[in-house]
């Protein structure tokens, strides 16, 4: 709820503070006070769109601060999304600035924030109606979500389960759609990839083999020199068998050996050099041998250089599509028999997907004819309690409607559209129905939306009809009417009185009004005072004691707030008020826990003279 309002330069409001609390609270003055301004004020700190011309002339800018206690949870996190924080005392203090030249800054919880935050957390915890207001119930969303509030904790169930079950089908859906937009493409990829498995499957390459074959191919391509090599290696270092006169390394090395040997018995410096003759000379026998051996092994095989070329031309068209080296064939057939297995696999997801969604649609075709059920029983409950609520307030003829309507079927498909590829988006997170109130004013009327059908003062009347038989089904802490009494009087600006202090036992109730009989119902009292001092007009707000008010409402009986008779009266409307704010007290009391709050006492009416 508010507990205060701080208004500085604002229309002909230089500095007031208004102390709230809860219950019902009445704000008076005379007509041109600036009672507008303070609802101004209001709207201001709620975040309502206004120009640079509510400024006090003179002044460089107003501000409007309100400090609010009993923050619900939602708009607690809204606020911290926002940047924003509550107090120490967990309030929270709002604040909206206009500079004389237009601008305008709106602060939450400390931190600066867009005005469409403003308002929206002004939205969760102060609702208003007045003449000029699109109020908040007037929304078909709205009316929908306290229709259902009103329905019961069985409503409450079923929506739940509608919830959960429409978000998952639209994730569903949108699984769906992806996988079939691509499906074509997937199609396309997972063949290629196939193909392209199968190629290489059929060459079936081995790892290093392109590196063996390379070698091999080399090797049989050059035997002959390579024989040749070898052989003529093997006699230079053994010699010529068909030369007798030839040299050979052998023996070249095995002379050397014994020149040596011989004399590094004279030098033991020598000696190592001695051996190290002795076993080149080994090695020289044992390279010849190993010469002898590889040339006998070197085999010109035609056949075999030719299945090697071929072997290397498949590895080669395989390196050209896949990769560069036979390694990277295989990372690659790897990689895509890994791809065609996630593509595979969608093709199977696709199918329980389809199952998954017709045993979801299933599931909303069956909750949602129930949920439309109990809306419409609920609404015809509401419907009956605003009649019966609008007769006590001057609007006997009325006739109110809870129209609930369906824009699809229960299976999902719009009624209007034979189309059956439109599925989850015919019906939205709230069921397959639109709610709207309607109103007839009075006899003759045809049916029309509330906020079309009524007057501005009718209209403020429905609404707290509505808030009424709405208790405890509307988490709005806060309710603001203006002019409610608009166009009524006598016994029924005394029920409208009686019933704003009714809903004053529920939320915090702030009510501006031109009639004593309301005023005298409320638990606290604030009147506008104009001064105007020949060179400048401004308004004051006071909190009226018991004096007070009874000269404030003598004043609006009366017009003349000294006026004997308008006092008596005034101290009668205040006796009649307060007996029956206590009987009403009394039977809250005693209700039982659970139900609704019951209607106040219609019974009750007062003297002749109250009713004027």
């Amino acid at each position: 709820m508010i507990e205060e309002l701080r208004i500085s330069e604002l229309g002909i409001i230089s500095e007031a503070v208004l102390p709230l609390a809860p219950g019902f609270t009445v704000l008076t003055g005379e007509t041109g006070a600036g009672k507008t301004m303070v609802l101004t004020g209001l709207a201001l700190v709620l975040g309502a769109a206004v120009d640079s011309g509510v400024v006090r002339v003179g002044a460089g800018r107003a501000v409007v601060e309100a400090r609010i206690c009993g923050i619900p949870a939602d708009v607690a996190a809204r606020v911290e999304d926002a940047g924003g924080a509550l107090e120490d005392d967990g309030s929270l203090l709002l604040v909206r600035s206009v500079a004389a030249q237009g601008r305008s800054r709106a602060v939450a919880g400390g931190r600066t924030v867009p005005m469409s935050v403003l308002a929206e957390l002004g939205a969760g915890l102060v609702t208003v109606h007045g003449q000029g207001e699109a109020s908040r119930l007037l929304s078909p969303a709205a009316q929908r979500d306290l229709i259902d509030q009103y329905a019961g904790p069985n409503v409450t169930k079923l929506r739940h389960r509608w919830r959960t079950a429409y978000d998952r089908l639209r994730l569903v859906e949108a699984e769906r759609l992806r996988l079939h937009e691509q499906a074509q493409e997937r199609r396309r990829e997972a063949e290629l990839l196939r193909l392209g498995l199968s190629d290489v499957a059929s060459v079936d390459p081995q790892p290093d083999e392109d590196s063996r074959l390379r070698a091999e191919a080399e090797r049989l391509g050059h035997a002959d020199q390579l024989r040749t090599a070898a052989a003529q290696g093997h006699r230079l270092l053994t010699g010529d068998p068909d030369d007798p006169l030839a040299t050979d390394a052998a023996a070249l090395l095995a002379t050397t050996a014994q020149i040596v040997g011989s004399a590094a018995e004279h030098d033991a410096r020598l000696r190592p050099l001695a051996a190290r003759v002795t076993d080149l000379q080994a090695q020289s026998v044992d390279l010849a041998a190993d010469l002898a051996g590889y040339a006998d092994s070197v085999d010109a095989d035609p056949a075999r250089l030719a299945a090697t070329e071929d072997r290397r031309a498949a590895l080669r068209r395989l390196t050209r599509a896949y990769g560069e080296t036979v390694a990277e064939v295989l990372a690659w057939a790897a990689q895509a028999t890994t791809r065609l297995a996630v593509l595979e696999a969608d093709q199977q997801t696709s199918g329980d997907l389809d199952a998954e969604r017709n045993g979801l649609r299933a599931t909303l075709a069956e909750i949602g004819p129930a949920l439309s059920r109990e809306r419409r029983v609920a609404g015809d409950r509401l419907a009956g309690a605003v009649e019966a609520e609008l007769t006590m307030l001057a609007m006997p003829r009325a006739r109110v409607a809870v129209r609930v309507t369906q824009d699809c079927d229960a299976a999902g498909l719009p009624t209007h559209s034979p189309d059956v590829g439109v599925q989850v988006l015919a019906y939205g997170p709230s069921g397959l129905d639109s709610v709207a109130i309607e109103l007839a004013p009075h006899s003759g009327a045809s049916w029309r939306p509330v906020a079309k059908a009524a007057s501005g003062g009718e209209r403020s009347r429905v609404m707290l009809a509505l808030e009424v038989a709405l208790l405890g089904a509307d988490p709005v802490p806060t309710m603001v009417f203006d002019e409610v009494d608009a166009g009524v009087g006598g016994a029924a600006a005394v029920e409208v009185g009686r019933r704003l202090a009714h809903l004053g036992q529920h939320a915090q109730v702030l009510v501006v009004t031109h009639l004593p009989q309301v005023a005298a119902f409320a638990d606290r009292h604030l009147a506008v005072r104009k001064n105007d001092d020949g060179s400048i007009t401004q308004a004051d707000v006071e909190q009226l004691d018991a004096p007070g008010r009874i000269h404030e409402l003598a004043r609006m009986l009366a017009g003349q707030e000294h006026s004997a008779s308008a006092a008596a009266h005034a101290e009668e409307l205040l006796e009649l008020a307060a007996a029956d704010r206590s009987e009403d007290s009394v039977l809250a009391a005693v209700r039982p826990s659970g139900r609704r709050a019951a209607q106040p006492p219609h019974g009750r009416q007062p003297a002749a003279r109250h009713a004027r």
